[in-house]
């Protein structure tokens, strides 16, 4: 009989390998994107991973692998992260829910500044073609859907607005772009199938980087917007 110390552990390179083993990459970037409150972008990831790791080849394979599980891995605005998946999203719903509809004048506005951006009061109000109460922006800023870009270099230097990182999120955009053009919008019924001659579908750009017409914001904008005064509702003249 073989004595105690005759006997050994098995060296651990003499263990079958898992042919289903899932590469280290995949499972250090399902920890990160895991443990992380808010989506990550690729640079963030990559200061992350091993030398050598291609990041969007991993990211590739990661979003592969949960394709059908009840968590998908997306891109929202150029960054990642894990959401319930879309057939499952009724099961996260609370029993109670507080709905608040956007005024007709809110939502013209909201496909204006998503189309025009950057775009100001004053020509959000040539486009539609009524005044617009500044209450109808103040709304828009509750959602979170649009913030003050900059400011327009023309006289009285109005705030530009822009769309949000969460205006993607709710609407189940990847990027700007994915906004429906001229065609789909027609073939939905949303737009008259006689148009004008010459009438176009701007294509949306949410590059956030400041254009030759536009100034910085300055530390007191945010404040202003705050301070705003509610005007009278929409509704009423339906502006």
């Amino acid at each position: 009989m073989a004595s105690l110390a005759e006997k050994r552990l098995p060296d651990p390179e003499d263990r079958p390998v898992d042919p289903q083993a899932r590469p280290e990459e995949l499972r250090l970037l399902e920890a990160l994107l895991f443990a992380s409150t808010e989506p990550l972008d690729l640079a963030t990831l990559a200061k992350r991973m091993p030398e050598g790791v291609d990041v969007k080849v991993a990211l590739a394979q990661l979003q592969a692998d949960y394709a059908l599980r009840g968590v998908n891995l997306v891109r929202v605005a150029n960054k990642w992260t894990f959401r319930t998946a879309t057939d499952l999203s009724w099961l996260m719903t609370r029993e109670i829910t507080e709905t608040r509809r956007l005024s007709r004048a809110a939502i013209e506005m909201l496909a204006i500044i998503a189309y025009h951006q950057p775009v100001t009061r004053a020509e959000i109000e040539e486009i539609r073609g009524v005044v617009t109460s500044k209450g109808t922006l103040d709304v828009l800023m509750e959602t979170g859907w649009i913030r003050p870009r900059g400011r327009r270099k023309t006289p009285g230097r109005p705030l530009t607005f822009g769309t949000t990182e969460a205006f993607l999120s709710q609407f189940g955009l990847e990027v700007l772009g994915d906004l429906p053009g001229l065609e789909e919008l027609k073939g939905t019924g949303l737009l008259d199938s006689r148009l004008p001659t010459g009438f176009s579908v701007p294509a949306p750009s949410d590059d956030p980087t400041l254009r030759e017409d536009e100034d910085p914001l300055e530390a007191d904008d945010n404040l202003e917007l705050l301070l705003t005064p509610a005007a009278d509702p929409d509704t009423s003249q339906g502006s």
